[in-house]
């Protein structure tokens, strides 16, 4: 598996596609705002056929091209953010008013569904054939917010970013899709509706306690990063309890 990334122009939320090459399909991971089409017409030109799209939390940001780009494929969300696509914008600050910033209208994924049990397990569990991913809810930024751990390679410009590189970027190995949990050198903010800085301060120690160091991190917003420069840098993984 092979993970590229597009940034959105709406706030430049990450948007990453996970590919598996011998199936030929293809996974999204929040599709932002006016991600769809880049996204679509890439998997096109590589004959790959889009099978899920997972969504690590329901913010506006990171779900507002879901339907756009599903088109009826399965739209994965933690059960507890799904009253967010009913109104994305439910109480969040006029900065995040999706229809201006995108310019286009919001429009609800068809076949939206909670996160398997079986992701939750331990060693995780195909979301699709050929796509193995474990989810370990992260709540802070807003309620069900959950980051994914795969086994994959990285795109060339992903590996680039990296502080220190744990491998070389066509060898697969552990990524944490980290969402608005973690990013480098800071954490997602718990002032917005449904976000709890106690929450997020206990999902941080839990990461840091959990997460291989040799793990790529990939958040919503910013660089690329690894879980051994963050647990050396960043100072909101070293919250007192």
């Amino acid at each position: 598996m092979i993970i590229q990334r597009f940034v959105s122009p709406c706030l430049a939320t990450n948007c990453y596609v996970l590919i598996d090459w011998p199936s030929a399909r293809a996974v999204v991971v929040d599709p932002g705002g006016r991600t769809a089409a880049p996204v679509r017409q890439r998997l096109e030109a590589m004959g790959v056929t889009l099978v899920a799209v997972l969504f690590t939390h329901g913010h506006p940001d990171h779900v507002w091209d879901g339907a756009r780009l599903a088109d009826g494929v399965p739209c994965y969300l933690p059960a507890p953010d799904h009253y967010r696509l009913d109104e994305p914008n439910l109480a969040l600050p006029a900065a995040f008013d999706f229809a201006a910033i995108s310019g286009e209208e919001w429009a609800r994924p068809t076949d939206v569904r909670p996160l398997p049990d079986a992701l939750l397990c331990g060693g995780g569990a195909p979301i699709a054939e050929g796509f193995t991913v474990r989810a370990v809810p992260a709540p802070g930024h807003t309620e069900g917010s959950t980051v994914f751990l795969v086994s994959a390679s990285l795109a060339d410009d992903i590996h680039r970013e990296l502080p220190d590189p744990p491998r070389t970027a066509d060898v697969e190995g552990p990524v944490l899709l980290a969402g608005d949990v973690l990013f480098a050198g800071s954490m997602g903010r718990t002032d917005l509706p449904g976000g709890d800085d106690e929450e997020m301060r206990s999902s941080l120690r839990t990461l840091r306690q959990t997460i291989d160091p040799a793990t790529v991190v990939l958040p919503g917003h910013g660089p690329a990063t690894t879980m051994a420069h963050e647990n050396a840098t960043n100072p909101y993984l070293h919250f007192r309890s």
